[in-house]
This record gives structure tokens, sequence and C-alpha cells, in this order.
């Protein structure tokens, strides 16, 4: 295994992805660095699917709000390019906010109407106008046929998915499925923040959109029964504050009442000073998740 090539200027980023283009498939998988195994299982997709594999890391100032975790938000580039290098990625493209976001740019920002206000957006106001802005600029960038997504964040896959369809962009997304630790808890970069006994807390979230599947399981498809399910599980842990528990429709985010087809089982608390999401895709029709 070679070390990645470290690739931090605009310019120079869009030269090597006009060059690896040439002679092949080039797959892109956009991160704000802290990686750990859900990123990993995201770039080793990208790996089986692709001759070139990118992966990006920037903490993208304009996704985060006034109060939120930017300034805390882990970084440590040196631990993820050893773990990339164990994963034969070719290139590391991580330019600094200054690069991304210089002072002479005149503030144009990328915006996905209605979607983008549906679960994350209704509670973190502007976030997917600095999710759609960054990652059309990294597609602009690095120029991919693959962009690679974990199905833990359903919403920015929705919102990225309308995207790259309204603006005709020649790419396709790949959605791959949460990676857990071994007890359900999504991985999270964030799940660092949480002490020992909101590490347990936590497993609420999990634990809600397990037993709400089990009914779909069991035939039932109504989705006021659903919520009221999950939300009477996350009241069993006081220390969650549940920011919003809903059946959405996995394309739109706009609420299902009959989980009568796929459907997107979602929920969002926060525990400690730390905001968790967590979800499942459920089929009813046919008894099983499609996560």
């Amino acid at each position: 295994m070679k070390r990645p090539e470290v690739i931090s200027h605009i310019t120079a980023m869009q030269q090597a992805s006009r060059e690896r283009r040439k002679t092949g498939t080039l797959g892109l998988v956009p991160t704000m660095g802290a990686l750990h195994e859900g990123h990993l299982s995201l770039v080793r997709s990208a790996r089986k699917a692709c001759d070139t594999v990118v992966v990006s890391i920037f903490v993208n100032p304009t996704q985060f709000g006034p109060n939120e975790d930017f300034a805390r938000y882990p970084r440590n580039l040196e631990a993820d390019l050893t773990l990339l290098e164990a994963e034969d990625v070719d290139i590391v493209f991580a330019p600094s906010a200054a690069e991304m976001y210089p002072t002479r740019s005149s503030g144009t920002f990328v915006e996905v109407p209605a979607i983008s206000d549906r679960l994350d957006g209704a509670y973190r106001p502007g976030h997917f106008r600095g999710v759609a802005t960054v990652v059309a600029k990294l597609f602009n960038i690095v120029g991919p046929d693959l962009a690679f997504f974990g199905q833990k964040d359903a919403a920015q896959v929705a919102v990225l998915r309308a995207m790259v369809r309204d603006l005709n962009l020649p790419l396709e997304i790949v959605v791959c499925p949460t990676v857990r630790e071994p007890d359900g808890l999504a991985m999270s970069s964030r799940n660092r923040y949480l002490t020992p006994s909101e590490r347990v807390q936590s497993l609420a979230l999990h634990g809600a959109l397990s037993v709400a599947r089990e009914q779909t399981q069991r035939g039932i498809c109504s989705g006021q029964k659903l919520r009221e399910t999950m939300l009477a599980e996350l009241q069993k842990v006081p220390e969650a504050c549940i920011e919003y528990v809903e059946i959405v429709d996995p394309e739109t985010l706009e609420p299902v009442e009959d989980v009568c087809a796929c459907a997107l089982l979602a929920v969002a608390a926060r525990v400690g000073t730390t905001r968790l999401i967590d979800n499942l895709i459920v089929r009813p029709d046919v008894g099983r998740s499609c996560e």
C-alpha cells in the first residue's frame, strides 16, 4: 500500500481528475474527516466499483448553524490518512475553507426547495443549503462518475439525489447501508462526544426503530401507530431530548400515513450535548427491511 496523494488546491484536483478519468471510472467519497468504519465501508464500495478512488476531507462551515459544533468537530488528518492508506485510496482532496470559499466569491449557494426543510432541515435551518452547495462544488471539482454516501444520512441523500436530478449532473449517487456498532448504534463521528452513560442512552434511537420495524413485519402499516410506538420507546430514556420521530417517503421526505410500500422510519434526538440521527427503510409488503 502507498500513501494517498494529498491535494489541497482546486486546480490541482481538477487536473488530477482529468488525467485519472482518461483511463477509467472515478469514485468520490465526500467526508468531513474523523473517519470511522462507516466511512471506510463507503471507501471499500468505491474501491470495488471504480478505477480511481478520491476521498474528500473538508469540515464545511456553511452547513453548521451558529450554535453548532463546527469549532470542536474532530479533525485529525494524519490519522485519517493512515486509515485511507490501508484502504488503497488514490487521492485525498483536503482543501482549506479559504480555498473552497474565497473572499472574492459572490456567495452563490445551491438550494433544493421544500425537501431541504424536512426532517433535519426543519431543525437545522440552512443546513441542507450548505450541504448541497459544498457537494455541488465537490462534484464540479472532482468530476466523479460515482459518489458514495451512507444510508444513515437519509435526508441528505434525498436532498442530493434531487439536486443531481434537477441539475442533470452526469454522475450516479450510490447509497450504502448504515454501519452499526455491535449493539446497534449507528456509527458517527459525533459518537466520540458521548460520555459512557450517554453512550448507553443513545441506544434508544435504534431501539425505537427496531420495535417499529417488528410491528411492520407483523402487518401493522399505520403511520400513526408506528410513530406512537417509536415515540414511546424513546420516552423510556428521559435523557434523550427528542427532535423528531417521522415516517416518510425516502425520496421526497413527505410524511407517509399508510406504510404499505417502502418507507423511511427516521428519528433524531439529543443525548447530552450530542445530536444523533438514525433511520431504517422498511417494506411491510415483503416483511423485511430494505436498508
